[in-house]
């Protein structure tokens, strides 16, 4: 899964595909790269951010929406939001999938709309939101807390309607957690796998792969997050959530062949 932001005030990036014609370009290239599904977000959720509402992501979102399906006809299209009102346009100009960074906390009313539309849902795993998330990184077992507060948010979507073979699980990597917790929740991904749902996991660029490098500049993170990527792919996650579409690509295929016995080799 590739990243496009179309924020000015993304922490990867800093709006570089804000306007719409760079965004076509950008999901181009990552489709020619090998990205099976692209992710557009209209609202940063990074710590800290401010939220700009449902009526500014729509306006955000939707002319490059409409430009890629133009462009990319056959390209699966994510949406990153936790608004109804986002993702139901979203969906209605040629969206495939939503993904939730709030897992249905944030706006219940994504739940039956999600159901409805019978699309893919990534569920994520998060506490409060960009404002408050920091003073909310608070577990007694950060594994276990967080499949627990996962089982309780697929109970919630079931109970909306969504159907099991809709979701995605998503651990909420750098979301509510210190750096120490997100190396926890990785070392035991094993147990979310066992849940029985695909799990997405995104470790791209993050703040606690910066920590554990001292690197502060999130686009120079790009060894660390494919480490992290290994990792996952170790653990049997089946989506890699990524800004580096290519190099990440081929980490995946060799990961796969490492751990999963899945890459056809040429003869």
């Amino acid at each position: 899964m590739g990243v496009i932001n179309l924020t000015p005030d993304s922490f990867s990036d800093g709006g570089r595909f804000f306007d719409p014609a760079a965004a076509v370009a950008e999901a181009r290239r990552q489709v020619t790269r090998g990205a099976d599904v692209l992710d557009l977000g209209a609202q940063s959720t990074r710590p800290g951010a401010e939220e700009v509402g449902a009526e500014a992501e729509i306006r955000r979102l939707l002319p490059a929406l409409h430009a890629i399906r133009a462009a990319a006809p056959d390209a699966v299209l994510s949406v990153d939001t936790f608004y109804a009102a986002v993702a139901e346009a979203a969906l209605a100009a040629g969206a495939d999938w939503i993904n939730d960074v709030s897992g249905g906390r944030r706006d219940p009313a994504i739940l039956p709309m999600v159901a409805a539309a019978g699309c893919p849902y990534v569920l994520m795993h998060s506490r409060g939101d960009s404002r408050t998330m920091d003073q909310q990184a608070h577990y007694g077992e950060v594994a276990s807390e967080v499949r627990q507060e996962l089982l309780r948010a697929t109970e919630r979507a079931l109970a909306s309607g969504v159907r099991v073979g809709q979701l995605l699980w998503d651990p909420g990597l750098g979301f509510a957690k210190t750096v120490e917790q997100n190396l926890a929740l990785l070392a035991s991904l094993e147990a979310l796998v066992a849940e029985g749902f695909p799990l997405l996991v995104g470790p791209s660029r993050k703040r606690f792969i910066g920590a554990v490098l001292s690197e502060p500049r999130p686009r120079a993170r790009l060894w660390g997050t494919a480490a992290v990527c290994c990792r996952a792919i170790a653990a049997g996650a089946a989506v890699l959530r990524v800004h580096d579409v290519g190099p990440i690509v081929q980490t995946a295929r060799m990961a796969d062949a490492l751990w999963r016995n899945a890459t056809k080799f040429p003869r």
